[in-house]
This record gives structure tokens, sequence and C-alpha cells, in this order.
């Protein structure tokens, strides 16, 4: 687990310089990263003051793990499944054809290609080896593979990192940038494993951001072990706190869209509102239904040490992007963002007996964290407790399974539904749940249940699968675009 300590640890004095993060979409498309973000206009001093943490290529992760969506099996997966199999080998095999592919779109027949190729191979094979010694020593029977597993994939997740952080420093050498690859993956270190901090703070001792353009793994290897603690949301970790122990001015995350006030898939591109500023309060709700602006681990370091976050459209160089702090200037009460997550499972455990006893609220969570079910929200009364999740319905028969053991008389039933939340940094405006359930109601849609907490900055409710997209279309006419339309006319 993470240090609980590190936020305590005294950090460095502010720079001048930023800590960027480049996803893997959008370093993939390396003519535009160079042209919109490494490079631009930057001329002499201006390209440097930076510091940037790049992901893996897009898709190289889920070729070393498991497809992020779909669960196909990667090299992990294969290897953690078979002890003797070597389809672990040609899935490796596969995604070091992949990496190389890589190289020869970026680098062509350049001389930067041959170190390229030569950094991918060394890496890979040197993977391939220890992970044939490993099976090779688990055949003794002394030892077991579930107990080394987690290294393994920690082992296989820096390679895509290091991967793309080396190809980014030579491509930016290659265009006269005074570039250096920061390795934070710990490849053949052989000494006792620094904590993060201490990982962090030993790569940057020599490094003089005023005079070169750090490009940092996305993955850094320490005690702390962050695939364990952060799963595949370590790259933002890590620059969060790159960021807070160098003392940055700002961090800034490069994505493949703009913070905007829906989908404009959903809504339609000339409905919705670009967001300028939020908060990290507004950010936390964005994350809790799935749409990430920044990790929520990566939110908490960077919002304790007052660094503000910029959101910037990849593609879109010239605009300013969202600005998420906590101290902007008071604004006007109201809804800012429309979003919902559509897979959620309503979990409900209705026991006759439960009023007025203490105990049935902490065995349902009990079972939920057993299982490593996420909770997205939560709704109870004086005999039911509903609980709004984000899991498989394998691990759901699971949870089901625990609770009916425990509780025979309890009734258990869970139901497939949607959950669509209005988000706001303030949303102390009178009327707006008779609006949202008016705007829903015009467009024929009946909720299942609805939620407007007393904290007053995101509104939720619960419809069917199936009015998923029409209930955030509903909202966002009724909530934002209106209300745009009613500021105009107070403006006019």
């Amino acid at each position: 687990m993470p240090n609980r300590d590190q936020d305590n640890q005294p950090e460095r004095q502010p720079g001048n310089h930023t800590v960027e993060k480049l996803g893997g979409t959008s370093i993939r498309q390396t003519d535009a990263v160079l042209s919109n973000v490494l490079l631009g206009r930057r001329k002499g001093e201006d390209l440097y003051n930076r510091i940037v943490v790049v992901s893996a290529y897009s898709g190289i992760t889920d070729a070393l793990l498991e497809h992020k969506k779909t669960g196909e099996s990667g090299v992990y997966a294969l290897y953690a499944d078979s002890d003797s199999d070597w389809a672990w080998g040609d899935s490796l095999s596969a995604a070091r054809g992949k990496m190389l592919e890589i190289n020869e779109e970026i680098f062509g027949t350049s001389p930067a290609r041959r170190l390229a190729d030569s950094f991918v191979k060394e890496r890979v094979d040197g993977v391939r080896d220890c992970l044939i010694d490993l099976q090779r020593l688990c055949a003794s029977g002394h030892f077991q593979l579930r107990d080394h597993l987690m290294t393994v994939r920690e082992m296989l997740a820096s390679l895509g990192e290091a991967h793309s952080a080396h190809n980014t420093a030579l491509l930016l050498r290659e265009n006269g940038v005074q570039a250096r690859f920061v390795d934070l993956t710990g490849w053949r270190r052989e000494d006792e494993l620094p904590g993060f901090d201490e990982a962090i703070d030993e790569a940057f001792e020599t490094v003089d951001v005023s005079r070169e353009l750090p490009i940092v793994t996305g993955y850094c290897r320490c005690a702390e072990s962050l695939v364990r603690s952060y799963d595949r949301g370590y790259t933002e970790v890590t620059m969060s706190r790159i960021a807070v122990r160098t003392g940055a001015r700002e961090a800034v995350i490069h994505k493949e869209f703009h913070l905007s006030s829906a989908d404009p898939k959903l809504v339609g591109q000339e409905k919705v509102r670009a967001i300028r500023e939020t908060s990290y309060d507004v950010a936390d709700q964005l994350s809790n239904i799935g749409m990430e602006a920044i990790h929520p681990s990566a939110a908490k370091g960077l919002r304790q040490n007052g660094i503000p976050l910029r959101v910037k459209n990849t593609f879109e160089p010239d605009d300013p992007g969202a600005v998420i702090r906590d101290d902007h200037p008071k604004t006007d009460p109201g809804v800012e963002i429309v979003a919902g997550r559509k897979n959620v499972y309503a979990f409900e455990f209705y026991e006759p007996d439960m009023v007025g006893v203490k105990g049935y609220d902490a065995a349902i969570l009990n079972s939920l964290k057993r299982h490593k079910i996420y909770i997205v929200a939560k709704s109870s009364n004086a005999n039911t407790i509903t609980h709004f999740l984000a899991a498989s319905p394998k691990l759901l028969r699971r949870v089901e399974r625990d609770l009916a053991a425990e509780f025979p008389t309890a009734r258990l039933s869970t139901r497939a539904v949607s959950l669509v939340t209005a988000i706001g940094r303030d949303l102390k405006v009178p009327g707006l749940a008779l609006r949202a359930l008016a705007s829903l109601d015009k467009a024929g849609i009946e909720p299942i249940g609805f939620n407007d907490m007393m904290r007053k900055v995101d509104l939720q409710v619960i419809v069917d699968q199936s009015d998923h997209d029409a209930a955030i279309q509903a909202l966002h006419e009724g909530l934002v675009e209106d209300q745009s339309g009613s500021e105009e006319k107070a403006a006019a």
C-alpha cells in the first residue's frame, strides 16, 4: 500500500515548471503530439521548464496485461493461468512485434530506429528470461507462482511506459531538443526498492528542467507497488507525485477531447459548453461515475499541495483547456456537467428485521470490499439498503452467496440500471430538482430512483439502461442549455 506519511513529507520549493502527462492514444499520434505539445511554436528556452510523463502507446498495455475493456488475455493473463504452456511466450513475441512496428512508423530508416529497436529487444528478452526462470523455479514445488504474480504484472506493465518514453526522448533529440529519458521502472535494479517519493527524488536529483526536457516513464517501480495500489491508473499518480515533489506550478493532462458540459456525441457538438474552470470536487464526482478528468488518488496530491490541474485537448493546442483548482472565485450556482455511468447494478438488500438493529450495513460492505466491488452510490431506509455497483455479474453472485448464508431471511435482488448525474461546484439553485424531474418527464423518462445530496455538488438519477442516453440529453437541455439561454437573455 502507499506510504501513509508521504503527503506529510517536506516538499521542494515551488518552481516555474509544469508537469505534463500524455495518454496512450495521444502519444500514439506522434506527428500531432510533436506539433501540438512537445514542440509546437516553441524555440530555445521555451522548450524547457516542463516535465513530460508518458503512458504506453495505445494498445500496448492491453497486449502486455489484458484488454482493459474486453478482458481478452494478454501476456500476464496467459502467464498467470498456465504453469507450462507457451501461449504467454507467443503473446510476448506478438507484443514485441507491435512495439517494433511502432518504432518503424515513428523513425522509418533514421539512425534512431536502430537504438529504438535495440532497446525494445533488450527489455523484452530480459523479461522473457525472467518469466522462464520463474516458471522453472515454481516447477520445483517449493515456490508458488501465485506468490509472484503481482511482481510479474508490475514488470510487464513497465515495458510499455519504458518503450514510449525512450522513443519520445529519441525523437525529441532528433529534433534538436535536449531531451532526457528518465527511467523510473527500476530495470535491473538489485538494491532495496526505494519509496515512491524517494524514487522520484533520486531520479530528479541531477535533472535541470531549465536546460533539458525530461521524458519520464509513467510507471515507477517502488516499495509501494503502484500497479497493486492503482491498477491501470498509475501513470496519472506518477505525474501527480512528480508535480508535488518537484514543486510544479501546474500539472497538465493532454487528452483527446475537451472537458465539456456533456459528451458531444450524445447531445451534439453545438449544444455542449466547454468547461473553462472547475474544482477538484467536481473532478471527484466525474471519477465516481467512471469519467475521469484525473485519477482520484492523483487529484488528492495536487489538491493538498495547491497545484492546479489543466486538462487540454491534444489536437487543439491554442485552446487553454479547463483549469481544475479549489481557489477559484465564487461562481453563480448551476449545473456544469451532465454525465452518466451506463452499466450499473442496483443491489438491493431487504430485511424486515433490520429496523433498529446494527450490523447489516457493515456485513454488506465487508463482502463488497472482499470481492473488490466499486460502490458508485447508495441509499437506504428502515429495512432496505441499496448499493449501486460497478461490477461483473459473477462477482455480484458471490456477494449474494455471502449474504444469503449470513442472513437467510433477507431478500436479495439485483437489477441492471444506469446512473445519470448533474454535477456542479454549487447546485444550491432553487427548484433544481423539480426542473430535473420535469425535464425527464418531458422526455418520457420515468426515474427508478432519485438522490439530491445535501452538499449540493451532484444530483443523481437512476434510470433504466435503455434510457441512459436520453436522460443525459434531457437533463443537459433542461439544466445546462436552458440555463445558458436564460443567462444570455438576462445579459441582453
